[in-house]
């Protein structure tokens, strides 16, 4: 079949991996100072629960071109005690710890003060404060977006954490519980006064499951009320996507989720940065998959391993025009060994690629 701007054949070579934007690179690679700490790039890989463990961050790795990778999100209760060679979330690569920021959630402020301390011990390159996640059971505990509620319990969130560490603070947050975007701007401005060195903004309200396209106008509207950068988040698929995001809203660099997860050599490919050379000739996604599962088998038991590559591939299927059928093999997979097999014999040349990944997969 005839590639054409949707649909792309695996395995014509440099056709898999777009021609780079000059100018999303140049606006990427300029280089970001955060409390006397360089940052590579302004490309990250945004935090998500169940999918940015080390194992993939191992992967991401390999690829490059990340400026800063976050992990999972940590419990701020649980993050001073916590052994990392048992704990799923707060885990790590030592080589990774220059460019890795732990995130953390909670709602009371010496825990999140205690937990920070930990994270500045550890080596971490900074400490990020969940604002975000609106999953119920973090929310009834005050925590995540619950913050959002209220402003006064989230500087006290931030003041605690702020004045327990040197290291950079960053925020993860949303427009907040209404789709009025003064409080998140208000928010934000208090949020510099007391001392946050960067602010990550998903613009969308905190109960929208990516239902509703996010509102590019919230980051304008955050990025312009402070000094301090705000990174930009939200349904950043493209270089188009990213580089529309930089120009519209004035943000300081963008933060990508699902989209890394389904094309992890994206960061090296949108800062004009060299492409793994499996990904030129056109084996990218079966080599993704397959140093996925060794990086699972090294890092977890082997039913945690298999776990975490399920929930992978939602996001892998979603490159492909057939992804549903894809997906339901590696489902079925019983064993990592299964996994290895499925990816070896169903990852050929010449599957159907498309170039924007099923948003209906990406949704679930």
């Amino acid at each position: 079949m005839q590639a054409t701007d949707d649909v792309i054949t695996q395995g014509l070579g440099p056709n898999l991996a777009l021609e780079p934007h000059a100018e999303l690179a140049a606006l990427l690679t300029r280089p970001l100072v955060l409390r006397g700490r360089s940052v590579a790039n302004r490309l990250w890989l945004a935090p998500m629960a169940g999918l940015g463990h080390v194992a993939f961050r191992e992967v991401l790795a390999h690829y490059g071109g990340c400026g800063l990778a976050f992990t999972e999100m940590c419990s701020a209760r649980a993050v001073p005690t916590e052994n990392p060679r048992v704990s799923p979330v707060f885990r790590w690569r030592d080589a990774e710890l220059g460019t890795l920021v732990c995130q953390i959630a909670g709602a009371d402020p010496a825990e999140l003060a205690r937990a920070a301390r930990r994270v500045e011990a550890e080596g971490f390159f900074g400490v990020d404060i969940n604002m975000g996640c609106s999953v119920s059971g973090i929310v009834k505990k005050g925590a995540g977006a619950a913050l959002l509620r209220d402003h006064d319990a989230a500087l006290a969130a931030l003041d605690a954490v702020r004045g327990a560490v040197s290291i950079p603070v960053f925020v993860k947050f949303r427009t907040g519980w209404s789709p009025e975007v003064e409080p998140a701007v208000t928010l934000a401005r208090r949020m510099e006064s007391a001392g946050a060195d960067c602010l990550i903004f998903h613009p969308r309200v905190a109960p929208d499951k990516r239902t509703r396209p996010p509102l590019r106008d919230h980051i304008r509207a955050v990025a312009g009320a402070v000094s301090i950068p705000v990174f930009g988040n939200g349904d950043v698929i493209t270089p188009e996507d990213c580089l529309d995001m930089l120009r519209a809203t004035g943000c300081a660099g963008v933060s990508v989720g699902r989209m890394a997860i389904a094309r992890p050599w994206l960061f090296a490919e949108w800062t004009g940065g060299e492409m793994p050379a499996e990904v030129l000739a056109g084996d990218g996604f079966r080599d993704y998959a397959l140093r996925l599962a060794d990086a699972l088998d090294r890092h977890f038991d082997p039913i945690r391993a298999l776990k975490r590559f399920k929930l992978f591939t939602i996001y892998f299927a979603a490159n492909f025009t057939f992804g549903h059928s894809l997906q339901s093999r590696f489902l079925a997979a019983k064993s990592m060994d299964a996994v290895r097999e499925a990816a070896s014999t169903q990852l050929v040349p010449g599957l159907r690629l498309v170039r924007r990944p099923n948003m209906n997969l990406f949704n679930i």
